[in-house]
């Protein structure tokens, strides 16, 4: 599969599905929010931050998180 097919099958998934709240668990950076979450979603955090830490630079980061937000506003209908 294209990396624009996965994507745009991507771009369809709701913020409601297991994996729409799994990306919005991992990339929470509000700390009002952050000291709200469950020890579940501090796990699912945690894991995800601790797994990408050595690995992917902080302007990779921003980078995905930039198209994780992207692909919701598309999903919300935003964007044109």
């Amino acid at each position: 599969m294209r990396w624009d097919e996965f994507a745009a099958l991507l771009s369809g998934i709701g913020p409601e599905t297991a994996l729409g709240r799994v990306v919005a668990i991992r990339s929470e950076t509000d700390p009002d929010i952050l000291k709200h979450y469950t020890q579940e979603q501090r796990r699912i955090r945690d894991s995800w931050m601790a797994r990408n830490k050595a690995t992917i630079s902080k302007e990779e980061m921003t980078d995905a998180l930039e198209n994780i937000k992207q692909a919701l506003i598309q999903m919300a209908g935003g964007g044109g």
